[in-house]
């Protein structure tokens, strides 16, 4: 069954609160909810992405306040694009096969709960939706009607009671996004150094370009991140790039003030 509504039409009504259009987007149209970005998979995306930029720029910006060779920063950020990309993606993996099965444990117990002690569930959503204001007839009524469908019984006792969103995501694909986002993201710092032999406005000013790309590279991600949430995507990217710029110029100082062990 589809919605009538659609979401992302709706969100942008929001937004502009704007409420004919809210009422346009909740009557239908040509945008029915199947045509939204898989939501679940951004967020990898994006701070996979953000920790490549990150980390791989903070190695770049070490070496080049040590004033080392253009070698070493090719060493060491290939080294780090592949090591920590495959770390983020196995903790990726491993943190969101542990939510799924975490996810099916407790469902499978109000499983159990529902088919062994009704009454008792009943009596609890009965409480919770009293909890949220509800009058209690009217929360009798409510958990009447819904108890008569067990999936959806369940799923709103996941949510309700446990705070819970049964919706799973693939353990693989969340993995797999984060390690060529952080490998495709982080790989721009080091752009700058390659290009470097071949074309006359990256040699010379390397460390410069490298800062620009990186920097306007942080900003498009963070812009991205008003995606997921209400901010606007100006000062979610202008955020995300000072945050990125203080770890650079951490990193830098470091390279300087440790220059001479080099």
């Amino acid at each position: 069954m589809s919605l009538t509504r659609s979401l992302e039409l709706a969100k942008q009504a929001y937004k502009r609160q704007d409420v004919r259009a809210s009422i346009k987007a909740h009557q239908g149209g040509a945008d029915h909810e199947h045509h939204k970005i898989e939501g679940r998979y951004i967020k990898s995306l994006i701070y996979g992405g953000l920790d490549g930029a990150v980390t791989t720029f903070a190695i770049v910006a070490g070496v080049a306040g040590a004033s080392l060779s253009v070698g070493v920063v090719l060493i060491l950020g290939f080294a780090n694009l592949i090591a920590d990309g495959i770390s983020m993606a196995v903790g990726d993996f491993l943190s969101s096969k542990a939510e799924n099965e975490y996810k099916k444990t407790e469902r499978k117990r109000e499983q159990w709960e529902v088919e062994n002690h009704p009454d008792g569930e009943k009596l609890e959503l009965i409480e919770l939706y009293q909890e949220k204001g509800i009058a209690k007839p009217d929360a009798e009524a409510i958990v009447a009607s819904i108890s008569k469908y067990k999936e959806a019984w369940l799923d709103i006792m996941m949510v309700e009671e446990l705070q819970i969103i049964t919706d799973q995501t693939s353990p693989l694909k969340n993995a797999l996004v984060t390690f060529f986002s952080f490998l495709i993201f982080g790989f721009v710092p080091l752009a700058a150094y390659i290009f470097a032999r071949y074309v006359p406005i990256f040699s010379a000013s390397t460390f410069l370009s490298a800062a620009v790309l990186t920097g306007l590279t942080l900003f498009v991600l963070g812009s991205l991140k008003s995606k997921l949430t209400d901010r606007h995507w100006f000062k979610a990217g202008a955020e995300t790039l000072v945050v990125g710029g203080l770890a650079a110029v951490a990193a830098y100082g470091v390279g300087v003030l440790l220059a001479g062990l080099a």
